[in-house]
């Protein structure tokens, strides 16, 4: 299977390690006008609070609403790559890129 994508972003890993992450989004969402995701933190709301077991309450409602997890951005394909990987591709924002998977063949072992 081979898919086509462009090239969203390119992002340090947190942990200060050798690595990138490249963040990709299929050419179709682009195409279909999805190139903005709503942002993972959901939509702005104002909450009013009365006391502090109502904020505990509406904090939680929020934080379930995210999708599962900080950061969690639906349609969007990450790889994390090593330096040498991504300075010898020499991606940049906006490269289309083809991504291919293939299944091994297993012998009878």
């Amino acid at each position: 299977m081979k898919k086509e994508y462009v090239v969203r972003s390119i992002d340090a890993v947190p942990d200060g390690a050798p690595y990138v992450v490249v963040s990709l989004s299929s050419v179709k969402d682009l195409k279909e006008g999805t190139q903005n995701p709503p942002s993972p933190f959901g939509s702005p709301k104002v909450m009013g609070f009365t006391n502090m077991n109502d904020m505990m309450k509406d904090l939680n409602k929020m934080l379930s609403g995210m999708g599962g997890g900080m950061g969690m951005q639906s349609g969007i394909t990450q790889l994390k790559l090593e330096m040498h990987e991504y300075k010898e591709m020499s991606l940049a924002v906006g490269d289309k890129v083809f991504l291919e998977l293939t299944k091994a063949e297993t012998l009878g072992i």
